[in-house]
């Protein structure tokens, strides 16, 4: 319920988790591959949102910025980490995509490690999600989030879910005006009003109220702070946010991308799908990206040398550039962490909304419609690989056990 302060501004209610409750009912949406980086999850949970990484390829981001091999499961911890340092207190959940097969259960396991509040997981239904995390001793720490599209899919999850003993602790509902990938296949389902996100929020009311009524969080399209209190008094507990997210100092995106968002016109922005993505969702790119471009012309020769995302434990762009693109290189590239390949841009439909990029304490000051001060200094723009942010924070590195770690300065002196 939304109330009313005395200065005749509308406060948002909390948004409560398994263990603990996040103050804005705001989640920076995880965008994968190192655009919802440490230093924006941890900002976001800083001014009280739920700051969300993305699992994609975090053994070589997390590698490099530590200066050591991290496998995945390590990698995951250690990111989550980082971000809660910075974080300072606040609420960090972790974006596992069910596409990036090969790293799933250590994505989930790794999180967990590190100390994550929330898991949420979607570009596929997450039907293991719980079997994995109850293995975990802080399975009944951490909440454990779904993406649908659908009520359909929801009661699927459910069901497959109950075997367990555990439901979802709330849902994320998606339309089709997400970034990334999205649940459709075909440009006349996403376009197709039936599936506008208010449409598939009744559906999914429905089904969580069967369920035990958890929290449903409504994702896609979602800008102003007049969309938040219109999605709340809707029922909704709270939204997912991810353009407006990138576009601030503190994401991931590179300074060329960030340009072309704040220059971007709404015909610049298109739903890729023949070349798509590998997994088979249509994936929301900037159509000027120079990947993107590069693999409209089949001027890319089939390549694939990451193997992050798959489709039935394969990447079809490792052997043909006809239907897909191999989205891992050109997202990386964007992050500056491929040299050697041209960038790739996603963005969700409300990208030429944007006009500049601001911090995120701005940000979050605008979507709750609260008074902005200014900053003292702005912050630094830079990438998921660096390590700078953490040692201005007052991190240090200790060797244990032949692993260097990183912990808070003050916790070195306990």
């Amino acid at each position: 319920m939304l109330t009313e302060n005395s200065d005749q501004k509308m406060k948002f209610p909390g948004l409560k988790l398994r263990k603990g409750t996040v103050p804005v009912p705001i989640i920076q949406g995880g965008m994968g591959i190192g655009l919802s980086s440490y230093t924006l999850a941890g900002a976001v949970a800083r001014e009280g949102g739920l700051g969300v990484l993305s699992s994609a390829a975090l053994d070589r981001i997390v590698s490099q910025r530590h200066g050591r091999r991290f496998r995945a499961r390590e990698a995951a911890a250690q990111d989550v980490r980082d971000a809660l340092f910075l974080g300072q207190g606040g609420k960090i959940g972790m974006n596992i995509m069910v596409a990036v097969i090969n790293q799933y259960e250590d994505s989930v396991l790794g999180s967990m490690d590190g100390g994550v509040d929330a898991i949420i997981s979607g570009a596929g239904l997450p039907m293991a999600l719980p079997e994995i995390a109850l293995n975990h001793p802080r399975a009944d720490e951490v909440s454990l989030i779904p993406i649908v599209s659908s009520g359909r899919a929801l009661e699927v999850i459910c069901k497959r879910w109950k075997r367990t003993g555990r439901l979802p602790d709330a849902v994320v509902v998606e339309g089709p005006l997400a970034g990334g990938h999205i649940a459709w296949r075909k440009l006349e389902e996403a376009t197709d009003p039936a599936n506008r996100l208010e449409n598939l929020l009744a559906q999914v009311f429905e089904v969580a109220k069967n369920w035990g009524n958890f929290p449903v969080i409504a994702a896609g399209g979602i800008y102003t702070h007049e969309d938040i209190v219109r999605t709340i008094q809707s029922g909704c507990a709270g939204v997912q946010m991810g353009t407006r997210f990138l576009a601030t100092y503190e994401s991931g995106a590179n300074e060329v991308y960030k340009k072309l968002l704040v220059d971007c016109k709404e015909d610049d922005i298109e739903l890729a799908t023949r070349p798509g993505s590998p997994c088979g969702m249509m994936f929301r790119v900037l159509k000027p990206s120079p990947f993107y471009q590069q693999a409209l012309r089949r001027e890319r020769e089939p390549k694939c040398d990451k193997g992050y995302l798959l489709n039935k434990g394969n990447c079809p762009s490792k052997y043909e550039n006809e239907k897909t693109f191999c989205i891992c290189n050109g997202l990386l590239a964007s992050i500056d962490l491929n040299q050697n390949e041209k960038e790739l841009y996603t963005v969700g439909h409300t990208a030429h909304r944007i006009d500049r990029i601001m911090s995120v304490k701005e940000l979050m000051c605008e979507l709750q419609n609260i008074p902005f001060t200014q900053e003292e200094q702005t912050p630094k723009e830079v990438r998921a690989h660096d390590k700078t942010p953490l040692i201005e924070a007052g991190y240090k590195s200790q060797e244990i056990s032949g692993a260097t770690l990183i912990r808070p300065a003050a916790a070195l002196n306990t």
